[in-house]
């Protein structure tokens, strides 16, 4: 049985990508650990956290690495170009179809695949209409983490907006600015959607309500 920072290592996962996922399973277990689930019963919050843990494993294949030099280091953009490449090589050039064969090779339960399968920016206005609220929580929990921490989530739309823009990466999860507004309108919804159920209102997600959480997920055995 192995922790997820072992696991982290043993993929040669960034270091801010790392952090990345541990602070998007560790919101959404606050928010699980906060939740009245409508009558479809309880969240199954052990899946959502495993999904959320290896969501972006094989998105180094997507990035920038130039964007945010103080991601590179120490070890610097040669080093982590290499590594980029190694999981081209191995992947494809498709991030997001890399994630999920990670998440099978690392034995996730089916539930954890789906669900890592299942999230996205374009795929917000399924997610709202999804009666799946561990879909909704684990897409709620990503984007409320920006690069550097949780954001309020009009905040974290427009920093994701300013990224793409930058790095020309937008046609990867929006066609035009209208499309931007039209997900950004479901992503309000969803906050919606998952606030109805909490015990805490969205304002009480922040890095300082997670960081116990992330110590507790990075040595907890989990595959």
């Amino acid at each position: 049985m192995k922790i997820a920072t072992q696991i982290y290592e043993q993929y040669n996962i960034m270091p801010s990508l790392q952090l990345h996922q541990l602070r998007v399973a560790a919101v959404a277990k606050l928010i699980s650990d906060n939740f009245d689930p409508p009558a479809g019963g309880p969240v199954n919050t052990h899946d959502v956290v495993l999904a959320c843990l290896f969501h972006d494993m094989g998105n180094i294949i997507k990035s920038d690495l130039t964007y945010f030099p103080e991601f590179v280091e120490p070890e610097g953009l040669e080093y982590w170009e290499k590594i980029k490449a190694d999981f081209v090589l191995k992947y494809g050039e498709n991030h997001h179809k890399a994630n999920v064969m990670i998440a099978k090779d690392l034995g996730l339960p089916p539930t954890s695949i789906a669900l890592i399968d299942s999230i996205g920016f374009s795929q917000l206005e399924f997610v709202v209409v999804d009666d799946s609220f561990e879909r909704k929580i684990m897409q709620y929990a990503d984007i409320r983490v920006g690069p550097h921490g949780i954001l309020p989530l009009k905040q974290r739309l427009e920093e994701g907006r300013k990224r793409y823009n930058t790095t020309r990466k937008a046609r990867m999860y929006y066609e035009s600015d209208e499309e931007f507004e039209h997900l950004a309108q479901f992503a309000g919804e969803l906050e919606k959607q998952v606030s109805e159920h909490m015990h805490i209102t969205p304002d009480k997600i922040d890095d300082t309500a997670i960081k116990p959480i992330i110590e507790q997920l990075r040595t907890c055995a989990v595959a």
